[in-house]
């Protein structure tokens, strides 16, 4: 983590160019492991004391630091791109105008338009909670959380592609090999358990997202930051057991062979993140083969805890595992957590082209109880305040329908909700708007960017100045042009 305003010489050099012409494996962050916070603390000057960022050191070495309110991560990913007019974006003035032409334009899988028919929102709305919040009869459940919300209804993207959308949402950019929050949520704050995976990320029972592992990438980043695949049932890790007959003296003598293997090949060679991952994660398996298991062995938990995630129904059973699994790894230090609702078909996910009430109506009820459920448990046990859960998919869905006939929206990148809770987020609140029918944001506009910013800036990690020196960059989640975070939720 690092400003760019610091340009102090070492040696000669500026220390972007000692970077570049070291291999900048690490990039500053090792750096200012290996020199000293002190030595650049000093360097700062007097520009450095108005940051809002002061109390943080922005060479602080991975791991070496924590000011943030939250301490992990858990993202609850709607695949396909839930509608926020039939959701959580209350729009009173579409029910009347259902069936209607009119003009709007619209820009999405269909390309750009600028007339439709409308669909008008599929469900009644009501107000929830003290801040009278208007929700869906899709979530009832999670209506009766909304006091521990904040919505951000004026969300933007740049592109209602799938799979540009989703990398956007993950890396931050549209194009892949490039990092993912939760590497880079590692990247900065390190792990705080040495025995299970920084970053985990759990699929929908019907197969991963378009884009695939591109979602969970570490991208330039060593491989040991991307995210490690986990199955709520069964195994949780593929392959992670040890062939039958093995005993763990001869799988430790094995390891400890292979890495003094991988040693020598270093030795004497430019930096090269992937042997250095590759030597980590074996000793990472190792310790997993033992650990895993346990964290992830939901049975343990008591029988109302189980209900209250809806394990014991079929339509919840599923996505309420994986809620309960989120909570049970946060309790155990893992950073970041991604839960995806929906597959890679249209029939399994939220991509609801032709017939709104049957894709969300089948998706919400899996979903509803279980989220509920785990912001009630994590409040209960005093987790909620220190771990930032985030709802959301791709984009949103447009007011008008994709074709002559049916009630399906096409994807929709100019205005779409999300919400957050717990972290330092105020609860019971609501900031943005898109335009009467929902069809683009209008008022306090935020990017995906700005979402990243804020998670960011809970997690005491200032979004500006975390960088991986990549290429001759100073490479940032949020880019090199910046972003701030959603300052009126927090």
């Amino acid at each position: 983590m690092k400003s760019n305003q610091y340009n102090n010489q070492f040696c000669g050099r500026t220390r972007r160019e000692f970077l570049w012409q070291t291999g900048g494996g690490f990039g500053s962050l090792a750096l200012a492991g290996l020199l000293g916070n002190d030595f650049f603390a000093k360097q700062a000057g007097a520009a450095e004391a108005a940051s809002p960022y002061a109390s943080i050191n922005p060479l602080a070495p991975k791991g070496g630091f924590y000011q943030g309110k939250a301490k992990s991560v858990i993202f609850l990913f709607m695949y396909g791109g839930p509608s926020h007019v039939d959701t959580f974006d209350y729009k009173p003035n579409l029910y009347p105008l259902d069936g209607k032409t009119i003009d709007v334009k619209t820009f999405g899988r269909g390309g750009h338009k600028s007339q439709g028919r409308v669909i008008g929102p599929q469900w009644k709305f009501k107000q929830y909670g003290e801040c009278g919040k208007y929700v869906s009869d899709l979530f009832p459940h999670i209506g009766s959380c909304v006091d521990d919300i904040a919505f951000v209804h004026s969300m933007y993207a740049d592109s209602p592609i799938h799979g540009s959308a989703m990398l956007m949402m993950n890396t931050g950019r549209i194009l892949s090999g490039n990092p993912c929050l939760g590497s880079w949520v590692n990247y900065g704050l390190g792990s705080v358990n040495q025995n299970l995976p920084g970053f985990v990320v759990m699929l929908d029972p019907s197969g991963g997202p378009i884009s695939g592992a591109k979602n969970w990438t570490s991208g330039y980043m060593p491989a040991s930051f991307q995210g490690v695949q986990l199955r709520p049932k069964g195994e949780p890790i593929l392959d992670l057991k040890p062939p039958a007959g093995m005993t763990d003296a001869a799988q430790v003598r094995l390891i400890q062979q292979l890495n003094a293997y991988n040693h020598e090949h270093r030795a004497g060679r430019a930096s090269n993140t992937d042997l250095e991952a590759r030597i980590s994660s074996l000793e990472l398996a190792y310790k997993m083969q033992q650990y895993a298991p346990e964290a992830v062995d939901v049975d343990k938990e008591p029988e109302h805890i189980k209900e209250m995630y809806g394990l014991d129904n079929k339509v919840t059973q599923e996505f309420g595992r994986k809620c309960l699994l989120a909570r049970r790894l946060v309790e155990r230090g893992v950073r970041f957590i991604q839960v995806y609702s929906g597959g890679n078909h249209n029939d399994f996910n939220w991509d609801a082209h032709t017939d709104m009430e049957a894709n969300h109506g089948k998706h919400a009820p899996e979903t509803d109880q279980p989220i509920a459920a785990l912001l009630r448990d994590l409040k209960q046990r005093g987790l909620l305040e220190e771990t930032i859960v985030v709802w959301g998919g791709e984009f949103g869905r447009q007011p008008t329908a994709e074709y002559a006939k049916g009630t399906g929206r096409d994807h929709n990148s100019y205005g779409f909700t999300m919400w957050m809770a717990g972290g330092g987020i105020k609860g019971g609140t609501s900031v943005g708007a898109t335009d009467e029918l929902g069809s683009a944001a209008v008022e306090n506009r935020f990017h995906v960017k700005n979402l990243h910013a804020t998670i960011l800036h809970q997690m005491g990690l200032d979004p500006n100045r975390l960088s991986y020196f990549y290429n001759g960059l100073d490479q940032k989640l949020v880019g090199v042009e910046g972003a701030d975070p959603i300052r009126q939720i927090i």
